[in-house]
């Protein structure tokens, strides 16, 4: 979105100029002289957070003395910078011009001498304070010795280093030894790299440092990398304290060195365009209480955040984790009662269903899930599928429609357990062949793996839980569908959410015979699979060898199995919709192309009271509402309604409802909304790094900087960070304590 200069008869925006504009400042006093130096009257009735935040000055209108760069990318004012060069009256030439956008004020006599005096002390100030040269009267940056400047050099080089191994994906270690029998690693040979390549101050930084040693030492590594983490960090919660409102999403575990982290992503709206974008890791140790302490920590001392404007929460977890952060989610909703509880857009509900629920048999049936997905995403074995799947469908279209849905991802998909099924018979046959490797192109690694699925799949236990889980999440599939949809089908959803309840219900009135029905059909699919009926061996092994045959196999799976399964879905569902969560989304009304697919007969009016205190003039909100309804009824036929939040907020007629937009901005935060497909890369990204390198050499800071390698950063500001943060690191300190470490 392009900044426009707020200045009279000033026309120019950021997209056309390569000019930098500046923010009105915070401080009142000091943005008060920048409204009466712009003469627009209608500026001095906003207060000084809102200029900040909405209007920009560009560089034109300050004399040059007060502009300087730091860096070829980053342009700064000085602290005592005000604008005093503006045109006031070429609009009197052209009375049609941009002054009914921008009135000009009309002065009196009184600020007219106000302004000749401030004008006149500014003068005084820069004749007393100009230096002698040209040279230096054109920088007005601190001088810093030679010493100093190689050292800064030095710095900048190995944070382009660090970066570029970053953005790359290159582990810092790498395991293969030289020949010499010294272990080296990847940053050593990029530094080794660069030194060839006529890096003069590397050179000069390391032509000391002992034969076979590390050029850097793990304490300086560490601190290099914390700097450019933080930095890159600091730039995405710049856009997030702008935008206010957000909402918070963490990921499954990660494992690093043997401690679990808990990636943590947040939402929020950015020049109207929605995003998520991953933070960092957070250790995962200690009792839900202690987790919810450590993320108010983080978002609020750390990150400079609020948790008052955190709108929604989702958190994806298996097992007994899915557990731990379900009580999460309810005691940030007790402290927060809008932070409300959803699923994340980017996970199937039918799979989060399943995750959530905390059953042995469950949990390992979405593990099998998990390997099959890593297994046949390799061409040698999704190979051996398709052939599997041809062959046990012999010329016929579901043969290749069983095909089109083992595609990349089906796995996570709503149907995933309607697929699995129909796939499981040449699943097996597929892994029986791999399992016997006649071609010998198969590892020893993913045979066993392979072998350890079938072992799964081909358990009666196994069968009758996927049977369960297709039948039971069949009434809840196409609301899945439409919570991942557009904004037309998540608000259905919401209207639906009544209907799939009681459907769920009269299953659950009716369990008996539902069960009956799909145990039968659990009997079939065992039957072709050659799999015997029979009870779950750990359950035979606790019971006495006297009880096993007083025991029938259906009874047992109906009260084990069906029946938890069951009413874990129905809790599950009932949770993540709740009476907030619904009125949330009901409000997506405001949408204009919902409201004609309503014949613009719409009430956002009750459920606003969810948002009301987030609004700027909540006052005047029903009459705002009833306008913005009449805008889009009356509007002209050759003028299309727009279907989404996104193209809602693109529209510049949208700032006129101050509350329509920020009701807009809050919503489209909701965790469950649909992210566009190029913002929704981070937790692609983040997959990608995992899955490319070996554990061993997976590094927190490398991978934040790889899967935000987008992010635009200063490398000037990364070296000023670094000098603050350490500035007792002398240029040859550490060559000094390298020669003593050898000495010792």
């Amino acid at each position: 979105m392009p900044n426009f200069c707020a200045a009279p008869n000033c026309t120019r925006k950021s997209t056309e100029s390569d000019l930098a504009f500046f923010r009105f400042p915070r401080d009142p006093e000091r943005c008060k002289l920048w409204v009466e130096n712009c003469r627009r009257a209608d500026l001095e009735t906003k207060t000084s957070d809102q200029l900040n935040k909405h209007y920009r000055l560009c560089a034109k209108h300050f004399d040059p003395a007060m502009v300087y760069k730091t860096s070829p990318y980053r342009t700064v004012l000085k602290d005592t910078a005000i604008p005093t060069i503006f045109d006031l009256t070429s609009h009197l030439k052209n009375p049609n011009t941009m002054r009914h956008r921008k009135r000009i004020k009309e002065l009196t006599e009184e600020d007219l001498q106000k302004i000749k005096e401030r004008q006149m002390v500014t003068s005084i100030d820069q004749l007393v304070k100009k230096e002698p040269t040209v040279e230096e009267s054109n920088n007005d940056e601190p001088q810093i010795s030679t010493e100093e400047k190689e050292y800064r050099d030095y710095l900048r080089s190995l944070f382009e280093i660090m970066l570029m191994m970053g953005k790359q994906n290159i582990p810092l270690k790498n395991d293969p030894v030289s020949d010499s029998g010294s272990k080296t690693s990847n940053l050593q040979s990029l530094l080794d790299m660069r030194m060839n390549a006529g890096d003069v101050v590397l050179q000069k930084r390391f032509q000391a440092t002992a034969v076979n040693s590390e050029y850097l030492s793990s304490t300086h590594q560490n601190q290099l990398l914390d700097v450019c983490e933080n930095t890159v960090r600091e730039e995405i919660l710049l856009e997030v304290r702008e935008s206010r409102f957000f909402s918070l999403v963490t990921g499954e575990l990660v494992e690093f060195a043997g401690e679990s982290q808990l990636p943590v992503f947040l939402r929020f709206v950015s020049q109207n365009v929605l995003r998520e974008e991953f933070l960092d890791f957070l250790l995962f140790e200690g009792d839900e209480f202690a987790l919810v302490e450590k993320l108010e920590t983080q978002l609020t001392q750390r990150w400079g955040l609020s948790m008052e404007d955190c709108r929604g929460q989702a958190h994806k977890a298996t097992g007994s984790v899915s557990t731990k952060m379900k009580a999460v989610a309810v005691l940030l909703m007790e402290k927060y009662p809008l932070m409300l509880h959803m699923p994340c857009s980017s996970t199937a509900l039918n799979i989060h269903l399943a995750h959530s629920l905390p059953f042995p048999n469950v949990q390992n049936l979405m593990e099998t899930l998990r390997r099959i997905r890593a297994l046949f995403e390799a061409p040698f074995t999704q190979d051996e599928l398709h052939k599997a799947i041809s062959l046990y469908y012999p010329k016929s279209e579901k043969a290749e429609l069983l095909i089109q849905n083992c595609a990349s991802g089906w796995t996570e998909q709503h149907n995933v357990f309607d697929v699995l099924l129909e796939v499981l018979p040449p699943l097996i046959f597929s892994i029986e062949t791999i399992v016997d490797n006649y071609d010998g192109k198969f590892t020893a690694k993913v045979i066993a793996d392979v072998y350890a699925v079938t072992e799964t799949l081909a358990d009666f236990e196994t069968i009758v839980t996927v049977v369960i889980l297709k039948n039971v999440l069949t009434f809840t599939r196409a609301f899945g569908r439409n919570l991942q949809g557009e904004t037309l089908d998540v608000f259905s959803a919401a209207n639906s959410l009544t209907a799939v309840l009681h459907s769920l219900n009269e299953v659950n009135d009716n369990i008996d015979v539902y069960h009956e029905f799909w145990y039968e059909e659990a009997l079939n699919v065992a039957g072709l699979l050659g799999v015997q009926e029979n009870l779950p061996r750990l359950f035979i092994r606790k019971q006495r060898t006297s009880e096993i045959g007083e025991i029938q196999a259906e009874a047992y799976y109906k009260e084990y199995v069906t029946m938890p399964v069951m009413c874990g879905i129905m809790q599950e569902v009932e949770d993540m919709f709740s009476e907030n969560n619904l009125k949330a989304l009901k409000c997506l009304s405001l949408v204009p192309g919902i409201m004609g697919q309503l014949k613009f007969n719409t009430t956002e009016e009750n459920y606003a009271d969810v948002y009301r205190s987030d609004l700027p003039s909540s006052d005047t909100l029903t009459a705002e509402l009833h306008c913005w309804r009449i805008k889009w009824k009356h509007r002209g036929k050759e003028v299309p309604l727009p279907n989404t939040i996104h193209e809602t907020l693109q529209l510049p007629d949208v700032n006129f409802f101050p509350n329509v937009n920020t009701f807009l901005k809050v919503l489209s935060t909701l965790p469950v909304l649909k992210l566009a497909e190029n913002n929704n890369a981070a937790v692609k990204r983040m997959q990608a790094y995992f899955d490319s390198l070996p554990s061993l050499q997976w590094n927190k800071s490398l991978a934040m900087l790889n899967i935000n390698s987008h992010v635009k950063y200063d490398l000037d500001v990364m070296v000023d960070k670094y000098c603050r943060l350490y500035p007792e690191e002398d240029p040859g300190a550490e060559l000094e304590e390298g020669t003593e470490e050898e000495v010792k």
